[in-house]
């Protein structure tokens, strides 16, 4: 018996010691078919001997991932050609998920892409390439590579191809069948003339689908090819027959049948392709966009370099017209910059001394000096396109529903062909001519492709879509889940509001205002927290001196402590006093309830057991709050704000922007529970917030969206990123998701309707009652068609603008 053995090296991330290595051991070696199990802690690799015939690679990965380990898969976006229909799709990823090392595929028919997850160690590009080239299709190199011109050359040519079939077949097929009717040559003569004049014409139009059909065949795969073939394939070959008199009679007469209905076969796929290639212009534009040159600032010296020689901290210059070339910070310079395509903000951003800017944006009118921050595969655009081309590959769990169809529609259909022929000319004793088009008008008529491409258009086209306008969704399952949010929790600070809060008042009780502010400061100085840089631009503002203190210390959700010479300090809020035995006497009370009924945040200040102050700091509420809350609430959404602020001051600020539920006093590891109950009620939630404080939160949720920077796309918490930073783009991304959503269904329907209703009139049955047929030819045409209008509902898409994108640039120029 062969040795099944089979040796694998698995890359592990998140081991931190020796007993992480024996708990990997330990799952691995209760497995049944692990011979051999050996963790490099290291190397972070296992090396694993087992048994192909009782496990299979992902099992082991899974355990290793139930182990509460993370395994380390290379990626790889593969770009194809020849793709037609939803079974070559089937074919390359089955064939793919055979080679062992190889974890997932999902192929994208619209994108022409295949997304690899696989081990390097077990399985290279060149075995994938040998078994997507061995399948028949083309290999057209990797995302990434330098393959943008091969790709479009291979695309230009296959174009060309079809197009020169079509106008061959439409020629020859038209003339003939205009030759018939006219009757202008003998009936005895006329069947040999159009055999004579067809057979070279077929063969070069239709030599595509027979090979292709060919292939499948030797790969064991049914698909469209093998079901056209057999369609033109029974009409040409009928027509010979006839035409000898063997077993049929001249009536047989199909050939330009048979070439016409090669044709309009060329005809749907020449469309097809061509409205596939428009659904990735969005990431298209997104490479475009990236500049191939830079100028350096060398020693006083402008010296223009190919953008792969750009090094981080470089000083760049950027002249009127240019395109920034990498991220950075302004050292000199004023200019408006176009960031439309990066944020999808119309307006030109001002940019000067210390202001942050984006590569691949452009320059308007001033001349800039920039140092660089972020270069290469780092920059915000190489990160937005690499999110987007990972979410273009995903499938959301709709696909389920045409996948399931599409492996048992062709099998279905030639069932339903050969049950229909010997219907009528068996059973119903219909002529062999009218049996035999009945079966020809089934096996064109039915198309499997506009299945396959119903959502894969629609991801992909739409996901583009919401890049262009600062939205970015990281997978396709997320499209499916913001259609059933009912909730949507929103984190105050940051989100809401500005993020940039402000110091309204001081009160002093026992010394003066300064010295409150100067002795927070002191102590602030050492925090991040926005409030915190409030006191502190406040104290900058006085020119105040501030005092070295020591043994900081962080107390979540309520404040700071600190000692300043030999006094005890607290900054914080009524709980970190309460927390410390120190009492707020009534009047002090009234003034803080004052304070947050004007929806500011009362910040109290202790000295040595006492309270020595209080400091009231406001966060202004960002433009498009109000509406994006009315909007989420017209949208049927039950909106929540979740904050550390105590009750009084929460609702202030909810009734401010228009928010009913209010959670207070959450400290910021409580969010996830807040959202974890919510969900217990059986509600689909939906968190907005920050992307690195409200982590927990954000995986917590059904949907994830992360307010970025603009210059920090690269969240891993959250399915959704928000390039700008504004609250209006929550209640667009849903807007998005629900409508790309509505056209996915919308082209299942229809791919679905398609065949439900023209295979039974293929079939015949509206012949009995009303004598309609349906003509080969004229099927070829509905089958032509059929994926075209399905690519067609997709790409639609692409001039989307979601409602609240259209008010919030209303509500700006009002603003201006």
């Amino acid at each position: 018996m062969a040795d099944k053995s089979k040796k694998a090296d698995i890359k592990i991330s998140g081991m931190g010691c020796a007993s992480c290595a024996i708990k990997i051991e330990k799952s691995l070696d209760d497995l049944d078919g692990v011979q051999e199990a050996h963790i490099n802690l290291a190397t972070e690799k296992a090396t694993i001997k087992y048994d192909m015939g009782k496990l299979e690679l992902d099992q082991i990965e899974k355990a290793i991932s139930n182990a509460g380990y993370e395994v380390v898969k290379d990626k790889a976006v593969i770009k194809i050609g020849g793709m037609t229909c939803a079974m070559c799709v089937k074919a390359i990823e089955d064939n793919l998920n055979k080679l062992n090392g190889i974890s997932e595929v999902t192929v994208n028919l619209g994108a022409e892409k295949a997304y690899v997850s696989y081990n390097s160690d077990l399985v290279t590009i060149d075995d994938m390439r040998d078994e997507i080239e061995d399948l028949g299709y083309q290999f057209l190199g990797l995302e990434g590579e330098e393959s943008q011109e091969l790709e479009e050359e291979v695309r230009q040519k296959d174009l060309k191809s079809k197009r020169n079939r079509i106008i061959v077949g439409f020629g020859v097929s038209l003339t003939l069948m205009a030759m018939m009717l006219l009757n202008i040559m003998a009936p005895f003569y006329m069947p040999y003339f159009m055999l004579l004049v067809s057979i070279i014409p077929f063969i070069y139009v239709s030599y595509p689908i027979f090979s292709a059909a060919f292939r499948a065949l030797q790969n064991k795969t049914l698909d469209m090819d093998v079901m056209y073939s057999l369609g033109i394939g029974v009409a040409f070959v009928s027509s010979i027959l006839g035409t000898f008199n063997i077993i049929l009679t001249p009536e047989f007469m199909f050939y330009e049948t048979a070439l016409m209905l090669a044709s309009f076969l060329t005809l749907g796929r020449y469309l097809e392709a061509r409205a596939k290639s428009r659904t990735s212009t969005a990431i298209k534009k997104l490479i475009g966009l990236q500049a191939q040159t830079a100028t350096l600032i060398e020693d006083g010296v402008e010296k223009e370099v190919p953008i792969e020689d750009v090094q981080i901290d470089d000083i760049v210059l950027v002249k009127p017209g240019e395109k920034i070339p990498a991220d950075g910070k302004v050292v000199s310079g004023e200019s408006y910059v176009d960031e439309s395509m990066i944020t999808g903000e119309s307006i030109p951003s001002f940019k000067k001394d210390g202001e942050e800017v984006v590569g691949g944006t452009l320059n308007k009118n001033g001349v800039l000096k920039f140092k660089t921050t972020r270069v290469g595969k780092d920059t915000v655009l190489s990160q937005i396109i690499m999110l987007v081309d990972q979410a273009q590959g995903s499938k959301p769990p709709v696909q389920r529903i045409a996948d399931k169809a599409v492996s048992y529609f062709i099998p279905t259909v030639l069932t339903i062909a050969m049950v229909a022929f010997v219907v009528w000319y068996f059973i119903l004793g219909s002529t062999l001519l009218f049996g035999l088009t009945v079966l020809i008008s089934i096996l064109v008529v039915a198309c499997p492709c506009a299945l396959g491409l119903a959502t894969p258009t629609a991801v992909t086209v739409g996901i583009g879509r919401g890049a262009e306008l600062g939205i970015l969704i990281k997978e396709g399952e997320s499209l499916e889940v913001s259609e059933k949010l009912s909730t949507i929790l929103f984190d105050k600070t940051g989100t809401l509001t500005k993020g940039r809060p402000q110091v309204t008042d001081i009160f002093a009780v026992n010394g003066i205002e300064e010295d409150v502010l100067m002795i927070a400061a002191s102590v602030e100085k050492n925090s991040q927290h926005p409030l915190a840089e409030a006191i502190m631009a406040k104290s900058r503002e006085k020119l105040l001196i501030l005092k070295e203190i020591s043994k900081f210390d962080t107390v979540g959700g309520m404040g700071v402590k600190a000692q300043l010479n030999d006094n005890e300090i607290l900054v914080g809020n009524r709980a970190l006093f309460k927390d410390n035995s120190i009492i707020i006497d009534e009047k002090l009370e009234e003034i803080l309830s004052g304070l947050e009924n004007e929806g500011k945040t009362a910040i109290i200040v202790g000295l040595d057991g006492e309270v020595y102050g209080i400091i009231a700091v406001s966060d202004t509420v960002k433009t498009t709050t109000p509406l994006a809350i009315h909007e989420l609430e017209k949208m049927g959404l039950e909106t929540v704000m979740i904050t550390g602020d105590n009750p009084k001051t929460a609702k202030a600020v909810a009734e401010q922007i228009g928010i009913r539920r209010v959670l207070s006093e959450v400290l910021p590891h409580e969010k996830a529970q807040e959202v974890s109950k919510i969900q217990s009620q059986g509600k689909s939630v939906a968190f907005v917030g920050d992307g690195i404080n409200d982590a927990p939160a954000l995986a917590q949720a059904d949907v994830g969206i992360a307010i970025g920077s603009g210059t920090d796309v690269a969240i891993e918490s959250g399915e959704i990123v928000l390039i700008n930073n504004e609250p209006i783009d929550a209640a667009a991304s849903i807007q998005l998701s629900r409508k790309v959503m509505g056209r996915i269904k919308l082209n299942i329907f229809w791919a679905f309707a398609y065949n439900v209703i023209l295979i039974p009139v293929a079939a015949g049955m509206l012949y009995p009652n009303f004598g309609i047929t349906f003509r080969p030819e004229y099927a070829g045409l509905a089958m032509a068609l059929s994926s075209v209008t399905i690519v067609s509902l997709s790409l639609l898409l692409k001039g989307y603008v979601p409602v609240t994108k259209q008010l919030s640039a209303n509500l700006k120029k009002e603003g201006d």
